[in-house]
């Protein structure tokens, strides 16, 4: 998941700076483009570190639902605004914040599997 996040995130930035610049700048959408750009990849290499195996103990589930939680941000958050910056609908503009939740909800899983693992 994380390469393909990364891949996606590092071939998107480069459409938006190049393909996309005149339509996204014509828009004023050049800002949401690089802000989902840079939450695509910064979650990208959260999600390559977190599926180390010594991060977490054997058995742990919070690393898989803080994978899970990212993907969905990713989605959500990144995908939204990625469509509303080419002039998708309107509506897309709420699932914004519930995406940028997931990836809060995946970064409090890290901190709760920190403390938990402390604690072992």
């Amino acid at each position: 998941m994380a390469g393909l996040f990364g891949f996606a995130g590092v071939a998107l930035g480069a459409f938006g700076a190049h393909g996309l610049k005149a339509t996204l700048a014509a828009r004023g959408m050049t800002a949401a483009w690089d802000t989902a750009v840079l939450y695509h990849l910064v979650h990208a290499v959260a999600l390559l570190s977190i599926g180390r195996p010594t991060l977490a103990g054997a058995g742990a589930r919070w690393p898989v639902w803080a994978a899970g939680a990212w993907a969905v941000g990713v989605v959500l958050f990144s995908g939204s605004l990625y469509a509303l910056a080419l002039g998708g609908p309107r509506w897309l503009g709420p699932v914004t914040p519930l995406g940028g939740t997931a990836f809060l909800v995946g970064w409090g899983l890290v901190a709760y599997g920190a403390v938990r693992q402390e604690g072992a």
